[in-house]
Order: C-alpha cells, then sequence, then structure tokens
C-alpha cells in the first residue's frame, strides 16, 4: 500500500469524527427540547434517532470506502 492510499484511507475515516460530534450536538439539543417542552418527546425522539441514523450512515461510508482504498488500490 502506497502512502498516498494511506492518506486517503485516514481521510475516509475521519468521516466517523464529523458523525460523532454531529449525533452529540444533535442529542444535545434534543434534551434541551425535551427538558422545556415535555410533552413534545414523542416528536422530538423520532426525529433524533432518524437524524442519528443519517449521521451515522456518513460514518460507515467513510469507513468502508476506507476499506475499499486499502483492499483494492
Amino acid at each position: 500500500m502506497g502512502t498516498l492510499q494511506a492518506i486517503g484511507a485516514g481521510i475516509a475515516v475521519l468521516c466517523g469524527l464529523g458523525a460523532g460530534v454531529g449525533i452529540g450536538i444533535a442529542t444535545a439539543h434534543a434534551m434541551d427540547a425535551i427538558a422545556r417542552q415535555p410533552e413534545a418527546s414523542g416528536k422530538i425522539q423520532s426525529s433524533l434517532i432518524l437524524g442519528c441514523a443519517l449521521a451515522e450512515a456518513t460514518a460507515i461510508y467513510g469507513f468502508v470506502i476506507a476499506l475499499l482504498i486499502i483492499l483494492l488500490l
């Protein structure tokens, strides 16, 4: 594996960092919203779960791309 391939794989894995930060911020804001308006907790929770799933999907895509770079190139 070449140096540029290793750098590319490392950059692809960094998608997980952004997803983790995004999920943390979304969770913090959802907890704040539930604390302010407890009767809307069902809608807030379902939106939070959907958003976390989409953010986690980007992290998984980055991991898959990193694996493809390492294994196929």
